[in-house]
C-alpha cells in the first residue's frame, strides 16, 4: 500500500486493496496535481477513468474488481459472475467485472466491465458486504435469467443450494419480489425438489421425469450415512422398501471413482438395501425404462402400489 497517501486514506486503502477513486483521494485532501505526479513517476497506475491504483506492477483479481465497482459510481454494486465469484460460488473468475447499476442512469462503456440494469437494485444489494454486491439469492436469480437455457438456469438454483450458502426458501423469497420472471414454474419447481434436498439439475430431472410421472412413492433426498467413520449421501432412498438410486453426472469415470462406486454399493448390500445406479443419459433419454427398473426393485422389496404411465408414449406396460 503507498505510503505517500493522508492518513484518512489508509484503512481505506486497506479495505480497497490499494485502489483509490479520484474523489476519494481529492474528499481526502489531495490535489489533482499531486495525483498527476504520482501517475507520471509510476508510483501510482491508472486502471479506469478517476480510479487508481495506488501501487505498481501487476494487478491481483481484487484490485480489478474494485477499480470495477468504483468506476461504476456510488449506486453500482458487482452481481452476476462477479458476486457469484466473490461468494465462492464460482471456483474460477470470469476475466469480465459484472456490475448493476439502477435503471434510469445510464453508465459509459466501461473497459473490461458488463454493466447492467435494474429496478430493484436497493433490495437486491446486500446491507454490509464490500465491495458492494448483490445478495446470493438475487445473483442466482440473475444469473438463471441470464442463462442461454432452462438447464443452465436451473443449474445454478442447485449449485447454490448443494454448496449450502443459501437455501431453496430464501431464493424462493426472492423470486417471490420480481414480477417478471423467465421459467418461473420451471424454477419453482425446482426449488421446491432443492428443498426436499437434492443437490444437482440431474436428481431434479430424475425427481420430474422418472420418479413424479411414474407416481413413485415419496424419497429421501442425499440420506447420510456414516460408514467406516465417515459421512456418505445416498442420493435417492425409498427407506421403506431399502432401495437406493444412485445418480452418476460425471462425464468420465476415473477408476478411483469406480471403486468409491463399487464399495458405496457392497456397502449398501452389506446392509440390506439395494442399488441402482443412473446417468445422465439414463434419465434424460430413457426415463420410462427407468422408471420400470426402480418399480421392479421397490415392487420386490413390498411395494404395494404400480407405477403408472406418465403419458401416451410411455413404455411402461398398460395396467
Amino acid at each position: 500500500m503507498a505510503a505517500d497517501v493522508p492518513e484518512r486514506l489508509r484503512a481505506l486503502l486497506i479495505t480497497q486493496c490499494g485502489v483509490l477513486s479520484r474523489g476519494q483521494a481529492v474528499s481526502a485532501g489531495m490535489t489533482d496535481k499531486a495525483i498527476a505526479a504520482r501517475l507520471r513517476t509510476g508510483r501510482w497506475q491508472r486502471l479506469q477513468r478517476g480510479v487508481y491504483a495506488t501501487f505498481n506492477g501487476e494487478l491481483p483479481r481484487p484490485a480489478v474488481i474494485w477499480a470495477g465497482v468504483l468506476r461504476g459510481g456510488p449506486d453500482a454494486v458487482l452481481s452476476h459472475q462477479t458476486a457469484a465469484e466473490l461468494s465462492g460460488l464460482l471456483s474460477s473468475a470470469e476475466p469480465l467485472v459484472h456490475l448493476t447499476v439502477p435503471s434510469g442512469a445510464p453508465v459509459d462503456r466501461i473497459p473490461g466491465v458488463v454493466v447492467h440494469y435494474s429496478r430493484r437494485l436497493a433490495q437486491a444489494r446486500h446491507p454490509v458486504l464490500e465491495p458492494a454486491r448483490t445478495r446470493l439469492e438475487e445473483t442466482v436469480l440473475d444469473l438463471g435469467q441470464a442463462a442461454f437455457t432452462l438447464d443452465r438456469a436451473l443449474g445454478w438454483i442447485f449449485l447454490a443450494c448443494g454448496s449450502r450458502k443459501t437455501t431453496a426458501e430464501r431464493i424462493a423469497a426472492a423470486m417471490a419480489m420480481r414480477p417478471r420472471m423467465r421459467w418461473r414454474a420451471d424454477l419453482a419447481m425446482a426449488l421446491d425438489v432443492a428443498g426436499q434436498g437434492a443437490h444437482s439439475l440431474l436428481e431434479f430431472r430424475y425427481v420430474n421425469r422418472v420418479e413424479r410421472p411414474h407416481g413413485f412413492p415419496a424419497a429421501t433426498r442425499q440420506h447420510q450415512v456414516q460408514r467406516g467413520g465417515r459421512h456418505q449421501y445416498q442420493d435417492v432412498l425409498y427407506e421403506a422398501f431399502s432401495v437406493v438410486v444412485e445418480l452418476d453426472g460425471r462425464a468420465a469415470h476415473p477408476e478411483e471413482f469406480r471403486l468409491r462406486d463399487v464399495r458405496r454399493d457392497n456397502a449398501n448390500v452389506a446392509a440390506g438395501q439395494v442399488t441402482l445406479r443412473y446417468t445422465w443419459a439414463d434419465v434424460t433419454q430413457r426415463p420410462c425404462a427407468v422408471a420400470a427398473e426402480v418399480a421392479a426393485a421397490l415392487a420386490q422389496r413390498g411395494w404395494t402400489g404400480a407405477p403408472r404411465r406418465c403419458g401416451p408414449h410411455c413404455t411402461l406396460p398398460r395396467h
